[in-house]
């Protein structure tokens, strides 16, 4: 005899119906809590800041006011930002899209064509070069780059001092090689994880490799790229990283905006003024998450 279930049990519920009352808000408390802690209150006070005069010495700091929108009215009408604004925009274009994405996945597919015990050392060899502190890393780059006794130069057989004729391009270069890393990884396991019987049928009826990368492989892992994209260009535009390289200079040619808000707090002491270009960053943060993520969106449909 076959027992009937009645309409509204417990066993007729599926996952999400069962979660029911503040069973969900429970779970995800804990994570709330760390995203109000870490990211949402330090963003407010971020924006508060920006609208005062505070400063770490002087009247200022005993008292701050409140001067509104003033800091963001200095910064559009200062030089010196919009130069940090459009080295950034290079700096991230240069190293991150063009760099690290167009890298990493073409290094991914030339290894999904090889062995599995090649990938396997090549990925194990890329790790652990990806696992080198930034301070260290930094100083091999610098000792590669040296003008006078440079590893570079004396490869090439010359005396160019890359760090002041050439500092852009070669924190660019820096970059590049130190984030490539992430994005071969993650394309590996992209590519990883396609159907292999689907490249299979493409090669039987005749596509060639070129043919089966841009008909199967770019579009199976349209997702992939674009997370990718979006996580290296929001790491790129805040680093922080070839301030150890070039501190910013000659002059201001490598001042990426981290830098320039670095310099502001804490060389100039000029806490309200450096919070306002933060939180202009925070602002060209959403808006590039937002470009990449709408576009996703209008792919997939």
């Amino acid at each position: 005899m076959v027992t009937e279930i009645k309409a509204g049990s417990r066993t007729d519920k599926s996952g999400n119906a069962v979660l029911r009352g503040g069973a969900a808000s429970f779970f995800l408390s804990p994570a709330t809590i760390i995203i109000i802690i870490f990211l949402v209150i330090p963003a407010f006070w971020t924006i508060y800041l920006g609208i005062t005069n505070y400063r770490l010495t002087g009247f200022s700091a005993v008292d701050p006011e409140i001067i509104g929108l003033e800091n963001f009215r200095r910064a559009l009408s200062d030089p010196a930002f919009f130069n940090s604004l459009k080295v950034t925009f290079i700096f991230t274009i240069g190293s991150a899209i063009l760099g690290q994405a167009v890298l990493g996945f073409f290094l991914a597919w030339i290894l999904f064509g090889l062995s599995k015990r090649v990938r396997s050392t090549v990925e194990i060899i890329v790790i652990a070069a990806w696992m080198v502190p930034s301070s260290v890393v930094s100083f091999l780059w610098i000792a590669f780059l040296n003008g006078d006794v440079g590893t570079l130069n004396a490869i090439l057989g010359s005396q160019t001092r890359w760090l002041i004729d050439y500092p852009l391009e070669s924190i660019v270069v820096f970059n590049i090689w130190r984030g490539t890393a992430f994005s071969m990884l993650l394309f590996a396991a992209a590519v990883a994880s396609i159907p292999k019987s689907h490249l299979e049928v493409a090669r039987v009826a005749g596509a060639s490799r070129g043919q089966q990368l841009r008909t199967i492989v770019l579009p199976a892992i349209r997702p992939y790229i674009l997370t990718d994209i979006l996580l290296i260009t929001l790491w790129t535009f805040n680093d922080f990283g070839p301030y150890l390289i070039t501190s910013g200079g000659p002059g201001q040619e490598t001042e990426l905006l981290a830098i320039f808000v670095y310099n502001n707090a804490l060389r100039f002491l000029d806490f309200g003024y450096a919070s306002s270009i933060a939180a202009i960053m925070l602002l060209i943060n959403l808006i590039l998450s937002l470009i990449v993520i709408t576009t996703g969106k209008k792919r997939s449909q």
